[in-house]
């Protein structure tokens, strides 16, 4: 059983554990399957409230797919997010990362 089918078993029981999504989502994008990757971060980022390392790792994953735009969308919300949420070091690492992106296309 891979590691990502051990992941999904774990989520047949616990559909909602945040941190189990999380890692199928990591899982999806070591094996290449961006679009279900990407696809499982947008729905934690929609969570109540939105899980913001979600933001950050899928703004990584577009930038390294020349995806700047959606990018620079998924880091200006995170840091939204992370600032509402009181998180400080989570919206500083995104505001950097956002930096070394440049300015917009």
């Amino acid at each position: 059983m891979s590691r990502r089918e051990k992941i999904e078993a774990m989520l047949a029981e616990e559909p909602g554990d945040t941190f189990l999504r999380y890692s199928l989502a990591m899982e999806l994008d070591k094996e290449g399957d961006h679009t279900a990757s990407l696809e499982k971060f947008a729905d934690l980022t929609r969570d109540q409230p939105p899980y913001v390392p979600a933001f950050f790792m899928a703004s990584q994953q577009l930038a390294r797919l020349g995806r700047m735009s959606e990018a620079r969308g998924f880091l200006r919300e995170g840091i939204e997010a992370a600032r509402t949420q009181g998180d400080a070091h989570a919206a500083g690492e995104m505001s950097e990362f956002l930096a070394s992106l440049g300015h917009a296309d």
